[in-house]
């Protein structure tokens, strides 16, 4: 395998800049620049030179040995001045090191996947971590990365694996008594381990969410202070505001961080009946981006709370707009232009949108949630069978294998390769 290296930091300017080197060269590599090599996990100021002997800088070194390592090759780590001067010139003399080349986005993390340093998830996991712009996506993200997903695939994995070896035994001693009905045991392992899956399936649709954002739409009669009220959330003015009703044609999105969530608000158009076909198609885009919005905020003005019922759903926010001008007591009372309100209707979202983050699970990604689906499915079946009749023993036993190999796909032990390049492309290089 090649010897790897890339920049491990963001380009541009710095005060620190890393690059790093994996792979069977890089202790050599290490030191034919820097003279000597501090031990590994250890760290130790070098001098770093060309292959002419003149100082490139004035490094930083650390290694890591083979299976010690994030990629469990042999690393090494230059910690050198920012400058993009001096981390040009440490890259090139780098590659015209004979069996060294420059790192392909993401290869580090795939080496590492590949030396059973991570699995898939973990890998997953690591590029969320790094996409991470809110708390809740951090928090996320590095469950995943820690193995909290992986961790739960083993258990049901093992479950599975031991209630198939239960049901192997009396297909192998078919002839013979079996001084145990296995059947009990069979049973509460795949009722538990369904439980399991079921719950983390149900969960992951939040847990999605959270990875890409929610979406809160702004909804109601034209020039009722939708966009007015989107331009004081959003600290600017994001939308055009106008006396003219039907002014907003197409939805405006603001992305926000409220309360550590990240959150997409949606400026639409006003609901109402038009004969101007433009106007109507922004309506009907209305309409379809509040009903797949994940909370609908209805502006009302006066004291008729009047909402459109094919798209208000339990959980929406009904709120009385232009309070400056217009006080009901009976509602939260909301002006876009003054700020009154503006609070305790951010209060009232973020509430709501932390509840349903509450039941997240930490699969994260539609591959997770088809691979888990597709366990409970052969499961479903398992116990079906089980049902019907005793003699089902090796059809059972399939359906088992099928969960377990679902699982497998789950963490990366089988067919993912055809993931694998859409993953490593979002990785940065270095990484």
């Amino acid at each position: 395998m090649d010897t790897i290296f890339a920049q491990a930091t963001a380009r541009g300017k710095s005060g620190v800049a890393v690059i790093r080197l994996s792979g069977p060269a890089a202790l050599s590599a290490g030191t034919r620049m820097a003279g000597t090599l501090p031990n590994p996990r250890k760290s130790g100021l070098r001098r770093l030179c060309d292959g002419n002997g003149r100082v490139l800088d004035h490094a930083l070194i650390m290694v890591f040995a083979h299976g010690h390592s994030f990629t469990g090759e042999d690393v090494v780590e230059f910690h050198v001045h920012g400058g993009i001067a001096v981390v040009n010139a440490v890259l090139a003399c780098l590659s015209e090191m004979p069996g060294l080349r420059l790192a392909e986005p993401g290869e580090f993390t795939r080496r590492a996947l590949e030396n059973g340093c991570l699995d898939l998830t973990e890998v997953e996991g690591l590029a969320d971590l790094i996409e991470a712009e809110t708390e809740a996506q951090r928090r996320q993200a590095e469950r995943v990365f820690a193995g909290a997903l992986s961790g739960k695939a083993d258990v049901w994995r093992d479950d599975l694996i031991h209630a198939m070896s239960l049901l192997e035994a009396t297909i192998d001693f078919a002839d013979e008594d079996v001084p145990i009905d296995v059947m009990p045991d069979v049973r509460l392992r795949l009722a538990r381990t369904l439980q399991g899956l079921k719950r983390e399936s149900a969960g992951a649709l939040v847990a999605e969410r959270i990875r890409h954002g929610f979406e809160v739409a702004i909804v109601g009669a034209p020039n009722v202070g939708k966009s007015t009220l989107l331009n004081r959330l959003a600290g600017r003015d994001a939308a055009i505001t106008s006396d003219v009703a039907g002014t907003t044609r197409d939805v405006i999105e603001v992305r926000m961080d409220l309360n550590g969530l990240p959150v997409t608000l949606l400026d639409t158009a006003g609901l109402r009946e038009t004969d101007d076909h433009v106007e109507s198609l922004g309506i009907d885009l209305a309409r379809r981006r509040a009903q797949s919005a994940d909370l609908r905020v209805f502006l009302v003005e006066g004291s008729k709370c009047q909402v459109s019922p094919e798209i208000y759903f339990p959980d929406d926010i009904i709120a009385y707009a232009k309070a400056d001008i217009i006080n009901n007591n009976n509602g939260l009372n909301i002006s876009g232009l003054t700020g009154l309100g503006v609070d305790e209707l951010v209060r009232s979202i973020t509430q709501i949108l932390e509840n349903r983050v509450a039941g997240a699970a930490t699969a994260t990604r539609l591959r997770h949630k088809t691979a888990i689906d597709r366990a409970i499915d052969h499961l479903t079946e398992a116990q079906d069978r089980i049902d019907q009749a005793s003699d089902l023993t090796e059809l059972v036993s399939a359906d088992i294998l099928h969960a377990i190999h679902g699982l497998d796909s789950l963490i990366g032990r089988v067919d993912v390769e055809d993931v694998l390049d859409r993953i490593f492309s979002q990785f940065c290089l270095g990484k």
